[in-house]
C-alpha cells in the first residue's frame, strides 16, 4: 500500500528547508502541489526528481481521486503547498480524508506555518488561540463573520488578501475597533514587517500608504469579557431612553467600551 505524507515547506526563505522535507520530497514518487512551478524550483533544491501534480481548489476532487489510485499502486505521494503547511487554508483535506477511507498510511513532516510565526511575532498571548482562515472577500460574509467570531475570548488569527487589504482592515476595525492586533507581512524574507496596535490604528497605518504586497497575517487580541459587552449595552439603553436611536446608541456605546458595534446592536435590539 501506498503513502501519503503532507509536507510543510517554507513560507518565504528556502534557508528554513529542513532535512526531513528533502527526504520526503526525494523519496516521493509523486509530488502533489498548487503550482508546479513554484514546487518545481523547491524540488530541485531537494535534489527531487518525483512526477509533479496541481492539486489545486479547483480541480481538487478529480485529483483526489487520481492520487488515491495512485496509492493503490503502492506510490509515495507528497503533498505540500506554494508556502507553510498545508490544510491550513489550502487544499488538501479531501485528499487526506480519502487516503485514510481508502485503508492506506498518513503522515506528515511538520515544519513552517505563517499562524504559527505570526502568533510568535504579534505579541500578543499566543494561546488559547483560534485560526479562522482567510477574512471573506463578500461583505454580507464579512458581517457574519466578525458576529460570529467577535465575542471569541481569545487570540485569533486570520489571513488577509493584498489585493483587499484596505477594505478588509476598514471593516475589520468598524466592527472590532479597539482591539489590540498585529499585522505580520512577507515573514521570513527579506522586508519582513510587524505593524502592532489597535485595528483602528493598522488600518490607518495601511490607508497611508499606496499599495501593500506580499502574503499578510493578522493576529487579533481576545474580545471584550462579557462584562464590558453588558456594560456597554447598559449603555446603549440609557442613551436609547434619552431619545438617541438604536443605531446611534449601539456606536457609541462600542465607542465608549472597545467593544463592537453589532455586537451590542444585536443585544439592544432584544432588551
Amino acid at each position: 500500500m501506498g503513502k501519503l505524507v503532507i509536507v510543510s515547506t517554507p513560507i518565504g526563505n528556502l534557508g528554513d528547508l529542513a532535512p526531513r522535507v528533502v527526504e520526503a520530497l526525494a523519496g516521493a514518487d509523486v509530488i502533489a502541489c498548487e503550482d508546479t512551478r513554484v514546487t518545481a524550483k523547491l524540488a530541485a533544491r531537494a535534489g527531487a526528481s518525483a512526477e509533479l501534480m496541481t492539486y489545486a481548489e479547483h480541480n481538487e476532487a478529480e485529483a483526489a481521486a487520481e492520487l488515491v489510485g495512485r496509492l493503490a499502486t503502492g506510490a509515495a505521494v507528497a503533498l505540500v503547498s506554494d508556502a507553510g503547511t498545508p490544510l491550513l487554508s489550502d487544499p488538501g483535506y479531501r485528499l487526506v480524508r480519502a487516503t485514510l477511507d481508502a485503508g492506506h498510511e498518513l503522515d506528515a513532516v511538520p515544519g513552517p506555518s505563517a499562524v504559527h510565526n505570526a502568533l510568535v511575532l504579534s505579541g500578543l498571548p499566543p494561546y488559547p488561540y483560534a485560526f479562522l482562515g482567510y477574512f471573506p472577500k463578500k461583505t454580507g460574509e464579512r458581517t457574519e463573520f466578525v458576529e460570529r467570531y467577535g465575542g471569541l475570548g481569545m487570540t485569533t488569527v486570520v489571513f488577509l488578501s493584498p489585493h483587499r487589504l484596505k477594505d478588509e482592515l476598514a471593516a475589520l476595525a468598524e466592527a472590532w475597533r479597539e482591539r489590540p492586533a498585529a499585522l505580520c507581512r512577507e515573514m521570513t524574507k527579506l522586508h519582513q514587517e510587524v505593524i502592532r496596535g489597535t485595528l483602528n490604528e493598522i488600518h490607518l497605518a495601511i490607508t497611508e500608504r499606496d499599495s501593500v504586497k506580499g502574503e499578510l497575517t493578522l493576529v487579533i487580541g481576545a474580545g471584550p469579557e462579557p462584562d464590558e459587552l453588558g456594560r456597554a449595552v447598559a449603555l446603549a439603553v440609557q442613551a436609547v431612553d434619552k431619545g438617541l436611536s438604536r443605531k446611534d446608541a449601539a456606536r457609541l456605546a462600542a465607542d465608549e467600551y472597545g467593544v463592537s458595534k453589532n455586537e451590542v446592536y444585536k443585544l439592544l435590539v432584544t432588551c
